[in-house]
């Protein structure tokens, strides 16, 4: 016997499975991170055949059976098709997707999780702000979401509240998860100098509400400073090479060129 639920989510991941159908992957509130099967999403009228894609957001109603969930019904609230146009941008969005897979997990709350990529489809779309920037703002938020948030505020080896005047002489440590004052950093063989105005940043990206997150820009060099540090600590608190990444990188060197 099967039970019908509906959950709000956002499509991860979409795979063909036979002829006709797709497997799908949903970041939900109220289940987590769960699969479903689309039965006939990859015929021409079938009405999943827009909606079992990656980017959408729902409401989707599912048949809970015992081993599996099946779609029935589906309510597409944004389904960002705009996006296949922007380049590298599109690939940003599938390394944003595939990090948000890596940290679901079937049975918690994915509210801040699907908010946060909500936001950040939105920032890539927007031509005003550097993809680059957008996937430090993502990575480090993605980071304080799942509890493993570098220490921005005090400092990471004494614990000790750190001064307005004190920004411009302190260290970003990656084994030590955070910033060291100049006496602390001395032991600390990786330590990097970060400079006050990319700690500002990165504290704004820790504590800014959501919808302020994306609403500033940095100099190219805090931006290369921002990435040096944030795409190191990303790494190391992940344990999975992200393919979509290769792709960023690639297009990066060599973009399609349109006729």
């Amino acid at each position: 016997m099967s039970d019908l639920i509906t959950v709000q989510g956002v499509v991860l991941s979409a795979m063909p499975v036979g002829d006709y159908d797709k497997r799908i992957v949903l970041l939900t509130r109220e289940r987590g991170k769960i699969s479903a099967f689309a039965k006939g999403a990859r015929r021409q009228n079938s009405p999943f055949m827009a909606a079992a894609n990656p980017f959408v957001f729902g409401s989707f109603i599912l048949y809970e059976g015992r081993t599996s969930y099946n779609l029935n019904q589906v309510s597409v609230q944004h389904h960002f098709v705009e996006l296949a146009t922007q380049q590298p941008g599109v690939y940003y969005g599938y390394y944003f997707l595939e990090l948000a897979d890596y940290f679901g997990k079937e049975g918690t709350d994915e509210k801040e999780m699907m908010n946060l990529l909500y936001v950040t489809i939105k920032a890539i779309l927007n031509p005003h702000i550097e993809d680059r920037l957008v996937r430090c703002i993502y990575e480090l938020r993605t980071m304080v979401i799942q509890g493993v948030m570098p220490q921005l505020f005090q400092c990471a080896g004494c614990g000790r509240e750190l001064t307005e005047e004190e920004t411009g002489e302190l260290f970003f440590s990656q084994d030590e998860h955070g910033i060291l004052c100049a006496d602390c950093s001395r032991m600390a063989m990786d330590r990097k100098r970060i400079s006050a105005a990319a700690l500002y940043a990165m504290r704004y990206i820790a504590v800014s509400p959501l919808s302020r997150l994306y609403t500033f820009t940095v100099r190219d060099d805090v931006l290369r400073e921002l990435e040096r540090h944030i795409y190191r600590y990303t790494e190391l608190n992940t344990d999975k090479r992200f393919k979509s990444l290769e792709t960023v990188s690639y297009t990066h060197l060599t973009l399609p060129t349109i006729a």
